[in-house]
């Protein structure tokens, strides 16, 4: 893979600072379809992950395909939500739906089941230790998205919609939705951030 081709004029502290959860998105091109996906896969190989299991998967969802899934969001969130309540629900969903496309996470949960069979002293960490390295995942990519001018966040909607989307998708059964990254040309930028004291969040120790 041309990852000569990874390159950004950003550099990686920069990067770091500018990630922000961007929730104005419109579905304006802004880079290259084969650009998403060379990013996508970029993260995915080199994400590291315990004992190497790389037990991440990941589904893009462009175009069409990005919408038809905020519409069976919502129509999954209608059956559940009061409708006197629904409207912020639909704005939400409108505003998802309104971006470029869609990253799906999943962990392989029969390979973190092997794993655990494999190492049964190690059984519990591993459920542990997936959710981890899936969250870098997520971390490396979003930050990716972001450097080429991209903004996203990160939703939680599983597992409400998690059965429709393996139907939909041909989804392997085995494969456990965790998170749903929406992402687009920013419309907005992200608002002030509070940060609490790094006094009261980090000790340095020598």
């Amino acid at each position: 893979m041309g990852t000569a081709t990874l390159t950004s004029t950003k550099d990686f502290y920069a990067a770091v600072q500018a990630r922000r959860s961007i929730y104005a998105i419109s579905d304006e091109k802004v880079v290259s379809d084969e650009r998403i996906q060379e990013i996508v896969n970029h993260a995915v190989e080199y994400t590291p992950s315990s004992f190497n299991s790389q037990s991440a998967r990941v589904v893009v969802l462009l175009g069409e395909q990005h919408k038809k899934l905020w519409n069976l969001t919502t129509e999954t969130l209608k059956a559940i939500v009061p409708a006197d309540q629904f409207s912020g629900t639909q704005d939400k969903m409108n505003a998802f739906g309104a971006g470029y496309g869609t990253v799906l996470f999943f962990e392989d949960v029969s390979v973190v089941e092997g794993l655990q069979n494999q190492f049964p002293s190690y059984a519990d960490n591993f459920p542990v230790w997936s959710n981890q390295s899936n969250g870098m995942l997520q971390y490396v990519i979003w930050t990716s998205l972001e450097l080429e001018g991209l903004g996203a966040s990160l939703q939680h909607y599983n597992p409400l919609i998690d059965d429709k989307v393996k139907a939909e998708w041909s989804v392997p059964s085995t494969w456990k939705l965790l998170a749903q990254m929406p992402f687009g040309k920013i419309v907005a930028p992200a608002g002030d951030k509070q940060v609490q004291p790094l006094s009261e969040r980090v000790k340095f120790v020598k």
